[in-house]
């Protein structure tokens, strides 16, 4: 979504458009508010990184070096940050698909009239092509001759060498031409499509079969995306397929940068995933049909204890006491768990649903914490921030998003006493930050913890749960058109963020200046 433009004067207006038609990759980062989030960024930069602007706005710009983190650059960019001072560096990136790419980087304060810096600018110019020119010419003038050498062994072993390959596979797979005529094909994909090497080599890819690869979709990603050395990973094609009937098939495709003879072929994988999927929706409709049994009894269980509670005689003795609110607390952790399994089910099946009304946004977030203050009066959890508006959207839902954030943050805190929460509006996003000072995440496991029943080693040690909580979220916000993401060091505490897209906002109680002045 463009920047809003209203009230701007004509010079603005013309400098705006200039950033968003720039070759070069352009952000904009809010120095005044925590983390110095990215608050705008150009068309060239979501090309040079991959990511959509509702992917990039919110994040601190060193989202971007991955677990590549100990560069001198880094250094560099956070003492001239420090200092209010511009800097020039050459930093490693990663763009979404995990790929690296070498980026020149230029930044400069942004300072109000009173001095004060108020934002950065980082001009990024993607310079891949001459860093690996360069260092192919480092390496080439040192070892030319011995190059050659095991260039040409290579060579001469790489035709038999990758044919060994292709055979050896335990999955389809096709060697393509880079006008994606078949150049072989190995004997699982001639056993599973059941189809001759005469039927198969020489042929165009979406000749084969009835024309089952000739996908208007596939056939984008692969004239389109391949050549531009991104792969085509994990596509899903479910088709009726001659001989073997109905299938659904995993698609994965590489071009091979390779010079000579190999130079732009293509490899196709194919996996038939038909029964991998039978069986993950075996498991999905069990696990639906039995959280729905089991919620109808456990609603009667839960109602007779409610009359026990209410008929409790008044001389009962103290262990009958007990005894009764020990049930009740663990009939209600049940139930809480049945709802989340519901939820999950309801996911997987795409019946989730969003009942949107307008809400004022700051007040849902003060009733959520309140809720939570008071059922945990050991920590204090406090607010920062405002955005002052009216958001349309599931409060409901959005609500369990907090509370399951900031309840995991006490609960995965247990020497600390804070729990900090901020909330603001970045650029035309809400955004919110739940932060604990507890045990931390590793960073290899930080990217599956939103995965389903997916949880920490650590945490699952000592810790009761299914790993499910932050699945659930992740899908909440991912439906309200938002990211959820986690930053986080062992020992050193966690945050966790998400964004809301600004076009879900019905109206803006008071403008975000006066907010933030107040």
């Amino acid at each position: 979504m463009p920047l809003n433009l209203n009230h701007i004067i004509p010079e603005s207006l013309i400098l705006v458009k200039v950033l968003e038609a720039a070759n070069t990759g352009i952000v904009i980062t809010d120095n005044l508010l925590p983390d110095n989030p990215i608050i705008y960024c150009n068309p060239a930069f979501e090309q040079i990184s991959g990511y959509t602007r509702a992917e990039i706005i919110g994040h601190n710009c060193r989202f971007l070096q991955d677990q590549d983190r100990n560069q001198q650059a880094r250094f560099t960019i956070k003492e001239a940050l420090l200092s209010g001072e511009s800097c020039v560096v050459e930093i490693r990136n990663y763009n979404k698909q995990g790929n690296l790419f070498y980026n020149e980087l230029y930044i400069s304060p942004v300072k109000d009239n009173a001095g004060k810096i108020t934002h950065f600018i980082g001009i990024q110019n993607d310079v891949s092509a001459r860093k690996k020119a360069e260092q192919a010419l480092e390496m080439n003038y040192k070892e030319v001759e011995q190059k050659v050498e095991e260039r040409t062994y290579m060579l001469k072993q790489s035709e038999e060498y990758l044919s060994s390959i292709v055979e050896t596979i335990r999955e389809s797979l096709l060697v393509m031409d880079k006008n994606y005529h078949i150049l072989s094909a190995n004997s699982h994909f001639l056993h599973t499509f059941k189809v001759s090497l005469n039927e198969t080599k020489g042929k165009l890819l979406y000749d084969l079969g009835n024309g089952q690869w000739n996908i208007p979709e596939l056939k984008t990603m692969m004239e389109e995306i391949l050549p531009s050395n991104n792969p085509v990973l994990n596509y899903e094609v479910e088709h009726e397929f001659p001989h073997i009937g109905r299938k659904l098939m995993l698609l994965n495709a590489h071009r091979v940068e390779l010079e000579g003879q190999f130079k732009d072929r293509i490899l196709l994988a194919i996996e038939d995933i038909t029964e991998r999927k039978a069986i993950e929706q075996r498991k999905d409709d069990f696990l639906s049909i039995a959280s729905h049994e089991l919620k109808t009894p456990l609603t009667t269980v839960i109602g007779y204890m409610q009359m026990i509670k209410r008929m409790m005689p008044e001389n009962a003795s103290e262990k009958f006491k007990t005894t009764v609110n020990k049930t009740s607390t663990y009939v209600d952790r049940l139930n809480q768990l049945l709802s989340e399994l519901l939820d999950v089910a309801r996911i997987q099946t795409g019946n989730i649903e969003l009942h949107n009304e307008p809400f004022d946004f700051d007040k849902m977030v003060a009733d959520a914490v309140e809720g939570l203050q008071t059922a945990s009066p050991g920590y204090q959890i406090t607010i920062q921030g405002n955005t002052g508006v009216i958001f349309n959207g599931d409060e409901s839902h959005l609500i369990q998003v907090l509370t399951n954030l900031i309840s995991n943050a006490i609960k995965y805190s247990p020497e600390a006493t804070q729990v900090e929460i901020h909330i603001s509006m970045v650029s035309n996003f809400i955004k919110v930050s739940v932060k604990d000072y507890g045990m931390g995440i590793k960073e290899d496991e930080l990217k599956k913890i939103f995965q389903r029943f997916y949880r920490v080693g650590e945490i699952q040690k000592s810790y009761p749960g299914m790993g499910i909580g932050l699945y659930i979220c992740d899908q909440i916000i991912k439906n309200h058109g938002g990211t959820l993401w986690a930053e986080s060091k062992p020992g050193s505490g966690s945050v966790f963020s998400f964004t809301l897209p600004l076009d879900r906002i019905v109206n803006q109680v008071k403008s975000y200046g006066d907010n933030q002045q107040q």
